[in-house]
């Protein structure tokens, strides 16, 4: 009985690392694309050995291309970080950076632009990452 636990036991760690990155949303087309990639909503791109995916615009104040604002607003993405043994999900704002696990990342472009007067439809929104 012992000779046949043992394999067993051996693949038990192996079966379970396969699992260690679970994503709480799907990933579209089941992959992530490649680094630099803009993203839609939904989609994952890698970002060196992580994997960031843009999962809802919390906030677009943005201020559109052709007004005048006091204020230049901002953009907040709802983004998962996921690694080999962790995941975090996590409100980034464009153009600031985003450290976790000694490692730092920056939503570093968001199209398409405000225009005012008209709402832009999540799934228009594209994305590019970047880590420092």
């Amino acid at each position: 009985m012992i000779r046949t636990l043992a394999p067993l036991a051996l693949l038990t760690p192996l079966i379970a690392s396969g699992c260690a990155i679970v994503p709480d949303t799907p990933m579209v087309g089941g992959e992530a694309q490649a680094q630099g990639t803009a993203v839609a909503l939904g989609e994952s791109v890698w970002q060196g050995d992580t994997i960031l995916t843009p999962l809802s615009v919390v906030e677009d104040s943005r201020c559109p291309q052709n007004a005048r604002c006091v204020h230049a607003g901002r953009l907040i993405v709802s983004t998962r970080i996921t690694a080999t043994h962790w995941k975090q999900t996590v409100p980034m704002t464009l153009g600031e950076p985003y450290t976790v696990m000694n490692r730092t990342y920056v939503l570093g472009e968001a199209m398409p632009a405000q225009v005012a007067g008209q709402t832009i439809p999540p799934g228009a929104y594209r994305f590019t990452y970047a880590a420092r």
